[in-house]
């Protein structure tokens, strides 16, 4: 039996590019409708987030999570990589400003600590995979 393709979409910012590998979620689905966009970086402690063509409801909302974490964070109508500690961190988790509905998560960990290059005002592209 065939198994279901994952579903996927890349996030390039300035020269690094990470793959995302989506949940099941329905905030999810809103974002696969919304690519491709074009956004602007923003750093907050190691998270970066950007504002994205879309509206959802927080759906199973958390405040804590792993590092490689994708999220929605409804607010701000924006996306967010955590890839370390945030200014609102308890522990070395990163932790969200408010609930944020987790998309889906970074596909190489590896890349997570190139994220520290990305600094506020850098160009975002976020497009399906092909």
């Amino acid at each position: 039996m065939k198994q279901k393709q994952k579903k996927a979409v890349i996030i390039s910012l300035g020269s690094i590019e990470l793959k995302v590998i989506l949940n099941e979620t329905s905030t999810a689905a809103k974002l696969i409708k919304a690519l491709p966009f074009y956004s602007n970086a923003n750093r907050w402690g190691d998270e970066i987030y950007f504002s994205v063509p879309m509206d959802a409801d927080i759906e199973n909302g958390v405040e804590e999570v792993e590092s490689g974490t994708v999220a929605f964070w409804p607010p701000g109508n924006a996306l967010c990589i955590f890839f370390g500690r945030t200014p609102v961190s308890d522990g070395e988790k990163p932790r969200a400003a408010s609930p944020v509905t987790v998309v889906g998560s970074i596909a190489d960990k590896n890349v997570l600590k190139k994220l520290k290059e990305i600094k506020n005002g850098e160009k975002v592209y976020c497009r399906p995979v092909n």
